[in-house]
C-alpha cells in the first residue's frame, strides 16, 4: 500500500510513502516506481481509480520499470487501486502475481471492495491523528499563554499577542514559539537552542 502523506501541488512524488507490504517483492516493486517516478500505483493515486497489468513483460506503459520489474522481481501481473475518500488522493492498494493474466475481474471486483474499506478506514485514523494533533497544539499554546499570562499578569487575548508577535518575526509557527516557551527554550530566530 502506498499513501499520500500531504497533498502538495508540484510534489506529488515527494509525499508518497510506501507502508504495510507483505514482503520483500511488493517492497522492491515500490522502490522501483519510486526510482523511475512513474508507475501502476502512481498512476492509479493521481489520474485513474484503477490500473491494471494483466501481463509486465508486454505492458508498453512504463517501459524502464517493466524491464526492472522482469529483472528484479517475481511480478507478472499488477492491480493499483485508488483509495479515496472525502474529496482526496489518500493512497493506493496494491496487489501482484508471480502469473501473467493472475489477476483476474473477479479478483479486482474484490479488491475493489476491500480498497473501499481501507479507505474509509484511513480517513477515519487520519481525522482521528489530526483531531489528537490539534488538541495537543491547543495545549501547548494554552499552557505559553498561561506561563506569560501568570509572570506579567496579562489576561489571555493580551498573553497570546507575544507568541504571535515572536512568530511573525521568526518566521515559525505558533506552536513552535509555544512550544519553546513551554518547554522553557530561548525562542531564537535562526531556529538554533
Amino acid at each position: 500500500m502506498t499513501l499520500v502523506r500531504r497533498s502538495r501541488p508540484g510534489h506529488r512524488l515527494d509525499n508518497l510513502e510506501s507502508v504495510a507490504t507483505t514482503g520483500a517483492v511488493p517492497r522492491r516493486f515500490d522502490a522501483l516506481q519510486h526510482h523511475y517516478g512513474e508507475g501502476p500505483c502512481f498512476d492509479a493515486i493521481w489520474f485513474r481509480q484503477t490500473v491494471r497489468i494483466d501481463d509486465v513483460g508486454s505492458e508498453a506503459r512504463w517501459p524502464r520499470l517493466m524491464a526492472a520489474a522482469l529483472e528484479q522481481t517475481p511480478v507478472r501481473s499488477v492491480l493499483s487501486i485508488q483509495l479515496y475518500t472525502d474529496g482526496q488522493e489518500l493512497g493506493a492498494l496494491n496487489l501482484f502475481s508471480d502469473n501473467a493474466g493472475g489477476i483476474d475481474d473477479e479478483t479486482e471486483e474484490q479488491a475493489f471492495n476491500l480498497a473501499t474499506h481501507a479507505a474509509i478506514a484511513l480517513s477515519s485514523a487520519r481525522r482521528g491523528e489530526q483531531f489528537s494533533s490539534a488538541l495537543a497544539s491547543r495545549d501547548l499554546i494554552g499552557q505559553a499563554k498561561g506561563m506569560i499570562m501568570e509572570r506579567f499578569d496579562l489576561d489571555a487575548i493580551a498573553a497570546f499577542r507575544p507568541i504571535r508577535t515572536l512568530s511573525q518575526e521568526m518566521n515559525v509557527p505558533v506552536i513552535e514559539v509555544a512550544r519553546r516557551l513551554a518547554l522553557r527554550e530561548q525562542p531564537v530566530a535562526d531556529g538554533k537552542e
